[in-house]
């Protein structure tokens, strides 16, 4: 068994290539991190926005985030984390309501009190489940229709489902709600009180640019504007990566964590079976803007919108858990819509969906004026993550390929889980192992880049 150091190639510099990155080389390994935008971070990068830096999409750190949080402490930022408790809104009918705790759940007047011992009953009765894979089965609408009744999933689950899977949810599996219930009551597992959300002061630059600098202290190679074109296995186990601007480097290993149908294509030598598993991996992009404002528009961290004609499925106003003075005063809210890349809506233009968001959040919120808007910005992914269809895990493409050395391992592998940079970080620390392990049985071979 070859124990001296491997040659490896990540593909992807997102928070999961960051991760095995930083992960191989406490192993000792000689690690390249490659990515293809001029910045490491993937969905967690940030952007500037009315001369504020801050995240380009929306993100929150639970307390019960462990494995976030063991990754911050290694960074020294876990002890910066500002913790907030939130609220919770719902705008239905056209009016806004608070539900952000127990009293306001039994005065929500959408639903009488049969709807709302029905709906507590089903989050308690998920919150019990132990082996979700038996939910695969089962379509989410169907599966709450017949816990919770429609009328508490037409005024309460929907616009949940709406705001995360968009229309897609119709295809989604029980197994995602579940997935959401069990992190709503990770805090309880963990012995905490209560759930709180927080952030690092700055955002996630913050915690990237910290990030960058550990891996390069360490010793990890970081290339960005590097895309990855071609992976091929040669016939003397080596791997050979042929990159976008004509480099082309040679690996003992190479892992890729970008969407499994673009790895798919630039995998050369894969089995059919293979190729046909990474192809049938439906993603849901995202369409999302982000408003600073010079006003609050409500005290809720969330609100979700229950409303037919609005065209963002959520709306999340940042600065009711970040301190405004980040923004320079000024209020930060999110409006995201959920899509996939081949909906109509994502080739809309910036302009169409200023005009729809803009005035859409206006009428929800009357004090809004339109010289409160200090800038107006949309950020759009077409990969975020991989939707829970049924029967999903049994679909799921292998980690380790048939081709030597190659290895995809991306979102789409966290089963019965929700996107968000705590299953990412967790991903990485449960899938490596074994990764390593299997490369352990393979010789070391001379390289070079």
């Amino acid at each position: 068994m070859d124990q001296t150091p491997k040659k490896w190639a990540v593909i992807g510099g997102g928070i999961l290539g960051m991760t095995i990155a930083h992960r191989l080389k406490q192993q000792e390994q000689d690690v390249h991190l490659f990515e293809a935008a001029p910045y490491m971070g993937g969905l967690t990068a940030a952007w500037e926005l009315g001369g504020a830096t801050w995240d380009k999409y929306y993100h929150v750190i639970l307390m019960s985030d462990t494995y976030t949080r063991n990754v911050l402490q290694e960074l020294n930022l876990d002890e910066q984390i500002e913790w907030v408790k939130t609220k919770t809104g719902f705008y239905t009918d056209g009016k806004l309501h608070s539900m952000s705790n127990s009293i306001e759940f039994l005065q929500f007047p959408p639903l009488n009190l049969i709807d709302k011992f029905r709906l507590g009953g089903t989050i308690f009765y998920a919150s019990k489940v132990k082996n979700p894979e038996k939910l695969e089965d089962t379509l989410v609408e169907d599966w709450l229709r017949g816990l919770s009744g429609n009328n508490t999933f037409e005024k309460i689950w929907l616009p949940l489902l709406r705001a995360k899977l968009g229309e897609n949810y119709k295809q989604t599996s029980a197994a995602f709600i579940w997935a959401t219930i069990q992190r709503m009551y990770a805090a309880r597992r963990t012995g905490l009180k209560e759930e709180m959300f927080g952030y690092v002061p700055g955002g996630y630059a913050t915690v990237l640019n910290t990030f960058v600098d550990k891996l390069a202290d360490e010793g990890v190679n970081l290339y960005t504007d590097y895309a990855a074109r071609r992976i091929t296995s040669l016939d003397n186990g080596q791997v050979e990566v042929e990159f976008g601007n004509g480099d082309v480097g040679v690996f003992d290993e190479v892992i890729v964590t970008i969407p499994s149908h673009i790895a798919s294509k630039m995998i050369e030598g894969l089995k059919e079976e293979e190729t046909n598993k990474l192809n049938s991996i439906q993603y849901l992009g995202v369409v999302c803007a982000s408003l600073l404002l010079k006003k609050s528009i409500s005290p809720y961290y969330v609100t979700n919108v229950t409303d037919d004609d609005t065209p963002f499925t959520g709306v999340i106003e940042m600065t009711a858990m970040v301190d405004p003075e980040y923004f320079g005063g000024h209020h930060l809210v999110y409006l995201p819509k959920y899509v996939k890349a081949t909906d109509e809506f994502y080739s809309k233009s910036d302009e169409e969906i200023r005009a729809l968001f803009w005035g859409k959040l206006q009428s929800m919120y009357s004090h809004l004026e339109p010289n409160d808007l200090v800038d107006f910005q949309i950020a759009r992914a077409k990969n975020v993550f991989a939707l829970a269809t049924k029967k999903y895990s049994e679909t799921l493409p292998p980690i380790s390929m048939s081709t030597p050395g190659v290895h995809v391992l991306n979102s789409s592998h966290i089963v019965n889980g929700t996107l968000n940079v705590n299953e990412s970080i967790m991903l990485a620390e449960k899938q490596l192992p074994a990764i390593i392990q299997q490369s352990k049985q393979r010789p070391s071979l001379e390289v070079q880049l």
